[in-house]
């Protein structure tokens, strides 16, 4: 089987092409940011000597193993089955459930490297090497753990990378988005929302205030603005990229850069539940004098 047709660019890159720049990402569609690519370009802030095309022929060596084995198989279902045994059994992916925050979960060049990860990392591998073979598999920003979704029949097999691929059932599906919806089980109208495919910003976007959430933590807020500045690379209004930017930046002494961000996150969102603190912030932003931004 070949890639799908206009999802060759899920690894943004082929061997020989390099990472793409920060300041391109904004203004590309959806569907024509590299999802892969943009991912290793985040691992690349924490590991500047990352080299792209190791990992883009990783995902194609990983692909060329499995390819004659998904050929024989006549059930997209059966293929992801297979593809998902090969990952999970032979090569050995597995979710961290040990170390769940370490950071490295989220650096797709670590996840190759260790083969753990977090489950929106290990789907991006899960991803990339079955557009690879030709099948049309997807993202969904389920509420708590990132899941995947393929197209079967009259209906979409939902999968746990995070839990070695395992599908997933209404009931079940139900149930983990209730802990999530206030108690709430959803209907079959709301759970088909929450099962939409997302968007490659929205994935990435997801990595990054994954690593922001890690990083602010830990109070290590050089690493946490970082990871907030790339949300606003991706989405230059995204209100919390904003807010996150701009306390991290008043946490690091850069007053100019913190009340500007601020202020937009408040012009942004004025009733937010978080405004009157955001506001005290900003106060406290104008009071003080620290380093030029």
């Amino acid at each position: 089987m070949r890639p799908v047709p206009g999802q060759r660019s899920l690894a943004g890159m082929d061997a020989n092409n390099p990472l793409p720049r920060w300041d391109a990402l904004a203004g590309l569609d959806d569907d024509a940011l590299p999802l892969l690519g943009v991912a290793l370009l985040i691992a690349r802030d924490e590991y500047p000597e990352l080299e792209p095309r190791r990992y883009a022929l990783q995902v194609q060596g990983h692909a060329s193993h499995i390819r004659g084995v998904i050929d024989r198989e006549s059930h997209p279902a059966l293929k992801m089955r297979a593809i998902n045994r090969y990952l999970f059994e032979e090569v050995g992916y597995a979710g961290n459930h040990d170390e769940y925050y370490d950071p490295r979960n989220s650096y797709l060049n670590q996840v190759f490297e260790r083969r753990l990860g977090n489950p929106i990392s290990l789907a991006l591998v899960q991803m990339a090497v079955a557009r690879e073979v030709g099948l049309p598999l997807d993202g969904v920003s389920f509420p708590g753990h990132f899941l995947v979704r393929l197209p079967v029949d009259d209906g979409v097999l939902v999968m746990d990378p995070f839990n070695r691929g395992r599908p997933l059932d209404v009931d079940e599906l139900r149930q983990r988005a209730r802990t999530h919806l206030g108690g709430e089980v959803p209907d079959d109208d709301a759970l088909s929302q929450i099962l939409y495919p997302a968007s490659n910003r929205a994935i990435l976007v997801r990595v990054l205030r994954n690593l922001h959430g890690v990083y602010q933590e830990r109070g290590d807020w050089e690493r946490a603005t970082r990871s907030a500045d790339r949300v606003l690379r991706l989405l230059p209004d995204n209100p919390e990229g904003l807010r996150d930017r701009g306390l991290g930046y008043l946490e690091l002494g850069h007053l100019a850069g913190a009340r500007e961000d601020l202020h937009r996150y408040l012009l942004r969102q004025p009733r937010a539940d978080d405004a009157s603190q955001v506001r005290m912030r900003l106060i406290e932003a104008g009071s003080r004098t620290g380093r030029l931004h």
